[in-house]
């Protein structure tokens, strides 16, 4: 019997402060612990998406020193190299001054600056005239900016369905992957029950993403002696310390896990039980192959679906708690046949083509390495099983007097995601996890609330029709449950610039921000007039096809006018997009504003309870700049954006803080979930509390809230939470969440491609609605994989982020540039030695969309057909405040410019972006290469090189050594 760990952050007495944190005096002079800083500002970092709580020194109004704070769920004092460097982030040469109007050609870099009024003058002139006329013709997006409930309402408010953020090209298969199944998702939505997990897997998970907890999680299982299994081509970080190592192929995940899937349907060790109570796994399906509902659930009356009793041998509501639902077998309803899900789901995983000696060949996995894993899982899960003595209450009235885990835990990220099949490949993993009973009990994956909610939750995207100086019906992005939900015209033409929500990305819930660029070069499927974009690097490190893609944000008409009339972007550093905006308007750093992370965003909650945060300024601005978001709150108020003013047409917010503090977006719930009520003592619900802001700050920049024992596992079905996530307003109702291991809505889809239903795809995109829209996941192969010539181009290619840097940020920070700043191509000795290639050699990396030259390091940990490097390294010269000999413009490179934006041409010549044909995710890794050793002449730097951009007005030259530090301690000596 165990029990669970204690609840709150820090609870074990050495983790706690120390009340006095000053060495005893040794007698020998020599002061151990001199003072830092007059003052401590506790707020959220920004060097990653971790979100994690920071004390930052502040001495003499400048930052001395960044540690991690003690009392913050996320971190619990824990801060890693990307964190402690936010000094030098801040601090950058890079860093923006003022407001920007291109006056040379764009690309180049010529600007004069102008005044914040200006500026507004300027943006609030060309935005009118758009909302006054159509407003879609505005795109705006956004990357990492950890603020999109506000970004999202602006677009919605100001009538543009051309709304979405970095997801699209990041990890929306991870999400709608989930969300789609078990309404939540991992990284931002779930978490392994670390305390209790005795197997955990990994699935393609980097050391960017959530790198603290996950750094604080696998040190408590490797002191428990749990087993940790990684799955990944690369031997890196986390996977290093993994005690089993898979060296997968990459884009074969998916083949893996219906392997592990066959096994275990083959020995029968799956939870039936868990699956009758939570899963639509007894739900009755129509298979009537000619009939217009083949394939749906069968419903009553009432449109409840049915099961099929066993006992009674009648149907019955599947949600019946009194049922004793079949699981497998063949009935007749009204002349009508059908089986349950479970019964597709072992006709298809049992079949041998899942066999661990059909598929190890294609993975680069032993057959009878797939049995063991499939025999260990099986043994932990159901010889190994945790009971927690805690009674709690089902969503049915019924009472538990224990809760019942399988210490069996799963984590994935972009490693599956960015795969042409990695939605299928997402879903498959959530299979095995219920199909071992493992989701959200003790030792399993559990939400993080506001998650679960419904599969898939609501709202639907808006956008269906756009009406001058109005705003949408609804906020931009959603989720579709059926073709009817999608944003086409009558004869199936996106309604959005990115194509999400249409045939070709129906369910892309975070948008496709990796095609913003092409299709408004384009016109395709109309020309847009602005393109408005904040903190997404989209002419470098953000695209697919750089090459192109910086042509086309300079190309012209025959007119001579540019085919992207305008565009507006936000940055807080010169990166190699600003030289491409007309107008540059300025940013803070994370330290000199405020932000929200928000349970409307991406919040600080852990499975124990809901949480969220704040950033505040702890420095003023040394510059002419502005945060974004108040920026994005002033343009609101000067174009009358409803919401944005007050009846008599005044600003409604004076500024982001404001907006935080005030703002609901629904009555009693706003960005902030702590303090509310006019007395700050409501949580989740209630009336604007005008100390709220302050009341964070006071409790060190978050907002916390613990779940009582009764309601922190099960939560898909325990009505002690369901009721509070109700109150809260996670969910509408107190209804269970069922998780749909067979999506009824992807079989929408299939039948509008059999030509059932009122919206209908066009001819030539039947046959890809047909075979991706699978209600079951299924494997196909990556679509570059599947187009190009195998024997030419034999290698898979593939980038991840450093632990110690994200996107580009981290690579024009003086001190991460210390550890890396040159990346290299990682080949595995053998595959080196079998093309005649010596460590540190110098090769053309070529695909069929171009090459790229990099120098080599031999290594052991990556799969013998995979090569791979660190992303966002290489720098074009001119950029982020680095001098024209920096390692990272000369030396580093970017495999960004052989990736290809777009698949071959289908048999009508028609070419898709070069994503999931589902969610219409960014396919980063499908990337095949060969790689050719260099001329003597051209070894030595990196290639394609691009002519250097020229410096904004008052631009400080690159230093050639940055000693911010030096005054204080200039200061110390000479005061001391």
């Amino acid at each position: 019997m165990m029990h669970g760990p204690p609840r709150g952050a820090n609870s074990a007495p050495s983790q706690r402060p120390l009340a006095d944190t000053r060495a005893p005096d040794e007698g020998d002079g020599v002061d151990t612990s001199p003072d830092v800083s007059d003052s401590i500002a506790k707020t959220t970092c920004y060097m990653c998406a971790c979100r994690c709580g920071i004390d930052v020194h502040i001495k003499d109004g400048k930052v001395r020193y960044i540690n991690g704070n003690k009392d913050h769920p996320v971190n619990r004092g824990v801060i890693c190299g990307k964190g402690s460097s936010g000094i030098m982030q801040h601090y950058s040469p890079a860093r923006l001054k003022k407001p920007l109007l291109r006056t040379g050609p764009r690309g180049s870099g010529e600007f004069r600056e102008i005044e914040w009024e200006e500026a507004f003058a300027i943006a609030t002139e060309r935005l009118s005239a758009i909302r006054r006329t159509d407003p879609k013709k505005l795109a705006f997006f956004t990357g990492r900016d950890q603020s999109q409930s506000l970004t999202g309402w602006w677009a919605s408010q100001f009538g543009t369905p051309n709304f979405a953020a970095h997801g699209g090209f990041c990890s929306v298969n991870m999400a709608a992957g989930g969300l789609y199944s078990i309404g939540g998702s991992f990284w931002e939505f779930g978490e392994p029950d670390w305390g209790n997990t005795k197997y955990f897997m990994l699935f393609g998970v980097a050391e960017d993403h959530d790198s603290n907890p996950i750094k604080i999680g696998l040190g408590k299982l490797k002191a428990r002696g749990a087993k940790v299994v990684s799955i990944n081509p690369c031997r890196t970080g986390y996977n290093a310390i993994a005690d089993d190592w898979i060296g997968i192929r990459p884009g074969t995940d998916g083949l893996f896990v219906f392997a592990l899937i066959h096994e275990l349907l083959k020995a029968g060790r799956v939870d039936l039980d868990y699956l009758l109570r939570y899963t639509n796994a007894h739900i009755l399906v129509v298979q009537e192959p000619s009939a217009a509902d083949d394939g749906l659930f069968v419903r009553d009356a009432d449109g409840n679906p049915l099961a099929w009793d066993r006992v009674a041998k009648a149907s019955i509501k599947a949600t019946d708690p009194e049922a004793r639902p079949a699981l497998t077998g063949s009935f007749t309803i009204e002349g009508r046949r059908c089986v349950p899900v479970f019964q597709l789901i072992a006709d298809r995983y049992l079949d041998e083509s899942h066999a661990p000696d059909a598929v190890a060949e294609r993975c680069g996995i032993a057959a009878d390495t797939i049995r063991r894993i499939a025999a260990e899982l099986a043994h932990v899960a159901f010889e190994q099983t945790i009971v927690l003595p805690i009674a709690w209450t089902d969503w049915a009235g019924r009472r538990h007097e224990t809760i019942k885990g399988r210490p069996i835990s799963m984590h994935a990220m972009r490693g599956i995601s960015a795969h042409s099949n990695g939605f299928h490949t997402c879903r498959a993993i959530h299979l095995l996890q219920v199909l071992l009973g493992t989701v959200d009990v003790p030792g399993g994956f559990r939400f993080k609330p506001p998650y679960p909610r419904s599969a898939p939750p609501g709202p639907k995207p808006a956008g269906k029709t756009t009406k001058a100086m109005t705003p949408l019906d609804g906020m931009p992005l959603g989720f579709v449950c059926g073709p009817d939900d999608l944003l086409v015209d009558e004869a199936g033409i996106p309604l959005r610039i990115d194509k999400a929500y249409s045939w070709e990305a129906p369910l892309a819930a975070h948008g496709l921000m990796h095609t913003v660029i092409r299709n408004a070069w384009a016109g395709d499927p109309y020309p847009i007039d602005t393109l408005m974009m904040y903190m997404s690097n989209m002419a470098w490190n953000s695209s697919m096809n750089t090459v192109e893609t910086m042509a086309m944000l300079t190309d012209s008409d025959d007119a001579g006018n540019y085919k992207i009339p305008f565009i507006i972007y936000s940055d807080a550093y010169y990166s190699e997009t600003v030289p491409f905006a007309d107008l540059v308007l300025p940013d803070t750093t994370y330290l000199e504003r405020h932000d929200c992370i928000s349970l409307l965003d991406r919040p600080i909650s852990h499975a124990d309870g809901p949480g969220d945060a704040i950033r505040h300024p702890v420095v003023a601005p040394d510059r002419d700049v502005r945060p974004f978001q108040s920026v994005l709150i002033e343009l609101g108020a000067r174009l009358g954006l409803p919401g944005f003013v007050k009846d008599g047409g005044s600003a409604r917010y004076a500024d982001y803080a404001d907006y935080i503090v005030n703002h609901e977006r629904t009555p009693g719930i706003g960005p902030l979930a702590g303090w509310r009520g006019k007395d700050g003592t409501s949580i989740g619900k209630g009336a604007a509390n005008p100390d709220q802001l302050q009341r964070y700050i006071d409790n060190g920049g978050f907002w916390h809230h613990d779940f009582a024992d009764d309601q922190r596992y099960y939560k898909m079905a325990n009505r002690s939470y369901l009721d509070f996530a109700m109150q809260m307003g996670f969910i509408p109702t107190a209804e269970p969440i069922v998780f749909q291991l067979y999506s009824e809505p992807l079989q929408r889809f299939r039948l509008a491609a059999r030509g059932h239903g009122r919206v209908l795809p066009p001819e030539g995109d039947r046959q890809r609605i047909e075979t991706y829209m699978d209600p079951l996941p299924f494997w196909h192969m990556p679509f570059e994989e599947a187009a190009v010539d195998l024997e030419k181009y034999p290698l898979h290619a593939l980038t991840q982020r450093p632990m110690h840097m994200y996107h580009s940020w981290g690579s024009q920070n003086a001190w991460l540039r210390q550890i890396t700043s040159q990346n290299r191509l990682f080949v595995h000795h053998r595959t080196a030695a079998s093309l005649g290639l010596a460590d540190d050699d110098w090769v053309w990396i070529e695909s069929v969309n171009g090459r790229v030259k990099g120098q080599i390091k031999l290594v052991d940990g990556v799969n013998e057909s995979t090569v791979w490097t660190w992303n966002a390294i290489g720098k074009r010269r001119g950029s982020w405040g680095l001098k024209d000999d920096a390692a990272e413009s000369n030396r580093g490179f970017l495999l960004n410019h052989v990736i290809g934006d777009q698949t071959a041409a289908d048999a009508q010549g028609k070419r898709y972006s070069n994503s999931d044909p589902v969610t219409g995710q960014a396919a980063w890794f499908d990337l095949r290469v060969r790689i050719v050793k260099c001329a003597d002449e051209e070894a030595g730097f990196t290639e394609p090189q691009f002519e250097r951009f020229q410096q904004p007005p008052h631009f400080e030259p690159a230093p050639d050594k940055l000693t911010f530090g030096a005054e204080f301690r200039t200061k110390r000596e000479t005061t001391g």
